[in-house]
């Protein structure tokens, strides 16, 4: 995979109290993806970048909200996450990427 992709594929970490919980329970990690970015993609960046055996990829759509203004209804934009579950015993550091 193209070196520039793995950071366009990988927003960033979603960090949220259910992103914690499932990290402690289910070994998963929650990130922030590009909206065209498929799970083979994820995978292999979020190896590539951390050094990981990633065994599954569950993605997700987030629908934007509709929030007011004083112009009226915006709405906020569509983003998509993916849950990246890692083998037992390993674990990702979002302080240090290599």
């Amino acid at each position: 995979m193209n070196p520039e992709r793995v950071f366009q594929v990988l927003v960033g970490p979603h960090v949220s109290e259910k992103a914690a919980i499932v990290a402690d329970a289910a070994n998963q990690y929650v990130f922030k993806v590009a909206v065209d970015a498929t799970k083979p993609e994820i995978k292999k960046a979020v190896e590539q970048l951390f050094k990981v055996k990633v065994e599954n990829v569950t993605t997700m759509k987030v629908k934007g909200k509709m929030k007011r203004n004083r112009y009226g209804f915006s709405t906020k934009p569509t983003w998509k996450k993916a849950y990246v579950s890692v083998q037992p015993g390993q674990d990702i550091d979002f302080t240090t990427a290599d």
